[in-house]
C-alpha cells in the first residue's frame, strides 16, 4: 500500500514502535525537526520552538491513531497547518526532483515517534 492510500488509524508497520528511537527522531533537528516548532521533554536539546503545541503530556491527550494522523498529514485535521506531511507523497508542491515520491520519515520512523509521544503522559 502506498503512503497516499495508507489508513493512519492503523499502524503503518507490523513491528511496534520503539520509544527510544522515537525520542531520538523527535530531538533530531535534521530528521524529525519536531523541536524546531514544539516544546518537548527533551532537556538535552536546547532551543525548543513555541509555534506549535507543547508535546509534554500529549500521550494523555491523544491516542495512537490521532498522533499518527498528525504525523502522516496534519492538514487532514487542519488545512492551514504548517507541520510537514511526514508520510505523504501526493499533492505536494515545490518538491525537489531528488525527493519526488519519497516520504520525509519511513513507516517505522512514524511508529517509533507515535510510541514515544504516547509515552508522554505528564
Amino acid at each position: 500500500m502506498s503512503p497516499a492510500t495508507q489508513n493512519p488509524s492503523q499502524p503503518l508497520t507490523q513491528q511496534p514502535g520503539d520509544i527510544e528511537r522515537g525520542r531520538a527522531i523527535v530531538a533530531n533537528r535534521q530528521q524529525g525537526l519536531c523541536v524546531l516548532c514544539h516544546q518537548a521533554p527533551v532537556p538535552d536539546e536546547r532551543f525548543h520552538g513555541n509555534m506549535a503545541p507543547d508535546l509534554r503530556g500529549v500521550g494523555a491527550r491523544l491516542n495512537a491513531a490521532q498522533l499518527r494522523l498528525r504525523m502522516v498529514d496534519s492538514r487532514q485535521i487542519n488545512p492551514e497547518s504548517f507541520m510537514p506531511a511526514y508520510f505523504r507523497t501526493d499533492h505536494l508542491h515545490r518538491v525537489a526532483p531528488a525527493f519526488q515520491g519519497k516520504t520525509l520519515l519511513s513507516a517505522q520512523d512514524i511508529e517509533d515517534v507515535v510510541a514515544y509521544l504516547l509515552s508522554l503522559k505528564e
